[in-house]
C-alpha cells in the first residue's frame, strides 16, 4: 500500500517510518514531485492537518496523511500552539523559536507544557483524525542533540531527560506523534 506523508521534513519522515508496518510504502512530498509549501491557513492544529492531507489527495491523487503539531505552554496561554513552527518568525527557525520560548519563560515558575499532534488521514474518500498528547515541562536550558524543534527543552512527564536526549525508538513510544501514529497504524491495519 502506498501512502503519502505530507511533509518535506526528513526528521519527521524518519521518525514515522520506524513506526509503520512493512506493507506500507511511505512516500514523502518530494517522492511525488510536490515541491510547493502547502499553506497552513487553519486556525487550529486539526484544520492545518486536514488542509494538507486534502490538498495532496486533490492535487496529486494519492491517499495521504498529514500532521500538525503544536507546543502548548500553560503559563503562556497555550502559546505557541498552532504557531509553534513560526513562533519567532515566518522563516521557521528552530533555534530562534527555542530562544524566544526560553526568554518568555525565564521569570515563570510554571513550566508545564504539552505537545499535541493531530494526524489527518484522507483515504478512499474518507477523512479521519488521530490525536496524540504528551505532557511535560519546559527545561531552563537545552539538553541533547537528537530530535528537532523544541525537543531539546521538552522533558516528558515521568522522565529525567528531554526528547533530544532519547533515541528515536524511545521517543516514539511516549511522544505525541508516536501516540497519534499508533492510532493511525491501528486504523490502517483494520
Amino acid at each position: 500500500m502506498k501512502l503519502v506523508f505530507a511533509t518535506h521534513n526528513q526528521n519527521k519522515l524518519k521518525e514515522i517510518k520506524v513506526m509503520l508496518p512493512e506493507h506500507i510504502e511511505l512516500l514523502s512530498l518530494n517522492d511525488i514531485g510536490c515541491t510547493e509549501e502547502i499553506e497552513e491557513t487553519g486556525e487550529t492544529i486539526e484544520q492545518n492537518a486536514a488542509l494538507k492531507a486534502q490538498y495532496v489527495k486533490d492535487t496529486y491523487g494519492y491517499n495521504c496523511f498529514a500532521d500538525d503539531t503544536g507546543l502548548e505552554v500553560e503559563s503562556l496561554n497555550n502559546a505557541p500552539g498552532v504557531y509553534s513552527a513560526r513562533y519567532a518568525g515566518a522563516e521557521k527557525n528552530d533555534e530562534k523559536n527555542l530562544q524566544k520560548l526560553l526568554e518568555e519563560l525565564k521569570d515563570k515558575s510554571n513550566r508545564n507544557a504539552r505537545f499535541k499532534t493531530v494526524i489527518a488521514l484522507t483515504i478512499n474518500e474518507q477523512n479521519n483524525l488521530f490525536t496524540g498528547i504528551c505532557a511535560g515541562q519546559i527545561t531552563k536550558q537545552k539538553s541533547g542533540s537528537s530530535g528537532f524543534g523544541y525537543d531539546p527543552v521538552f522533558k516528558p512527564k515521568g522522565y529525567t531527560k528531554t526528547f533530544a536526549e532519547m533515541s528515536l525508538t524511545e521517543k516514539a513510544t511516549i511522544s505525541h506523534r508516536g501516540k497519534a501514529v499508533k492510532q493511525l497504524v491501528d486504523y490502517l491495519k483494520q
